[in-house]
């Protein structure tokens, strides 16, 4: 049964959890909107130790999503490359002592960059930020056993659709309308009614 926490008592769950000498990984999912981004500053800032695993890196590119009649979904499950965010839990669990480089997605751009972050030996926790790690479909659900402890940005949907419609405020009104209506909220929808209970609840209203 998933427990409700906060900020503070998050962080110093991570902090507890990054002590140990094994590396250890967590999972912060929400849906869109949900402030993943912002939390996630909050507890790196907060936690000594602590690396970022951001699912956004994994985004299809765009003339991959166009050729497949996907580009209107980006940011659906299926407009990422699952099996290599996959791949790189399992290279950051074998803890090696390497540095691992990870790909960032740069929203001003509108892709993902190769290698722009840098995880290094010494990190003994990884935050893997993104919407759909607790998803209850299959290949999602097989990150599970990967994760120390599991966290679930809790934001109410309407609170949601008014940031995702800020969020397109610089585009012309119908086109922000539509990718509300057509595709961030049918994420909402799926993060909301389709994921696995997480081990702590993160009100971020």
């Amino acid at each position: 049964m998933s427990e409700k926490t906060d900020l503070p008592r998050l962080e110093a769950r991570l902090r507890d959890l990054a002590r140990g000498p094994a590396r250890r990984m967590v999972a912060l999912a929400g849906p869109p909107g949900a402030g993943k981004s912002h939390v996630t500053e909050a507890l790196l800032r907060e936690v000594p130790g602590a690396a970022l695993l951001p699912m956004d890196g994994y985004h299809l590119d765009d003339g991959l999503l166009s050729a497949r009649g996907d580009l209107a979904r980006k940011g659906a499950p299926q407009t990422f490359d699952l099996d290599g965010f996959a791949a790189m839990l399992e290279r950051l669990a074998r803890d090696d002592g390497r540095t691992v480089l990870v790909p960032a997605f740069d929203r001003d751009l509108e892709i993902s960059r190769a290698a722009a972050r840098e995880i290094p030996p010494q990190a003994r926790l990884i935050l893997a930020e993104g919407n759909y790690l607790l998803l209850d479909r299959p290949g999602w659900r097989d990150l599970a056993p990967h994760f120390a402890l599991t966290v679930m940005l809790q934001v109410a949907r309407p609170v949601l659709e008014a940031r995702l419609t800020a969020r397109w405020r610089a585009l012309p009104a119908d086109q922000a309308r539509a990718k509300v209506m057509q595709n961030d909220l049918p994420n909402v929808d799926l993060v909301l009614g389709a994921s696995r209970a997480a081990d702590l609840i993160l009100p971020n209203g």
